[in-house]
């Protein structure tokens, strides 16, 4: 008899930000894979269309520093994957404001507005999982990434508020925290470091982005997506207000 393909998230429905690449892209194809209905969100309609393509799902290009936009979304969802993000590095003496605004915007209100989107029909439905991939910067600094660090710590504090909020209505709220995750915007960091410092990438990679890391490896996309649907099943029910870290070891010291 031929086996049939087990799909924990059949019937759900997911919303995956920043899914046009990346650890967005790996979150949307490992839901996909676990039978949800997945829509991606991302700026870049054409990447965005590329991995919906891919698993059989939707996609919506949508500039998620608009609020606006996002409270005119047409969809509905029992998952929501708070994912895009961007980063910038300066002295905060020298940090452009415009910056810090765009960052908190993508990074938190962002989350705060799909969340305050779709709680209503979750509440309505009794399901529901919101899980937002914060970062080990939402646990401790570096200098340098004021905007960044501030965002995730707002966000860890923001998924413990819907956790809290939606206790026993069958929605649950968590972050996933990884530290530095092999994606296009880590490997152009660490050649661009390489160039600058005139060293080898190796050498980047082991004294500069892991120099905190017991473990000296990049994060794959693939280990957060596990993570992150865990906790969208139905085995994750008592799972919520919770921070996952996937830093290897960064936060035991």
């Amino acid at each position: 008899m031929q086996e049939t393909a087990v799909t924990p998230l059949a019937h759900r429905t997911a919303l995956v930000t920043g899914g046009a690449s990346g650890i967005g892209a790996a979150v949307a194809t490992k839901l996909a894979e676990l039978g949800a209905a997945v829509t991606v969100l991302d700026r870049d309609d054409e990447g965005a269309a590329k991995v919906a393509a891919s698993i059989g799902g939707d996609h919506r290009a949508i500039d998620l520093t608009d609020g606006a936009a996002i409270d005119a979304l047409d969809v509905e969802a029992d998952i929501l994957v708070n994912n895009a993000g961007v980063q910038h590095v300066a002295a905060i003496e020298d940090f452009d404001p415009d910056q810090w605004v765009l960052i908190q915007k993508l990074m938190l209100e962002a989350p705060f507005r799909l969340a305050r989107r779709l709680l209503p029909g979750m509440y309505d439905r009794g399901f529901g999982r919101i899980v937002h991939v914060s970062s080990v910067h939402g646990h401790r600094a570096s200098p340098y990434k004021a905007a960044y660090v501030s965002a995730k710590h707002g966000l860890e504090g923001l998924s413990k508020v819907i956790a809290l909020e939606a206790a026993g209505k069958g929605v649950t709220s968590n972050t996933v925290c990884p530290g530095y995750v092999r994606t296009p915007l880590v490997e152009g960091q660490i050649a661009a470091q390489a160039e600058t410092h005139g060293i080898a990438e190796d050498d980047v990679l082991d004294d500069v982005l892991l120099a905190r890391t017991p473990v000296k490896r990049l994060v794959e996309p693939e280990e957060v997506a596990d993570m992150v649907a865990y906790l969208c099943g139905t085995n994750a029910a008592s799972v919520t207000g919770s921070s996952f870290l996937l830093d290897g070891g960064w936060t035991a010291q």
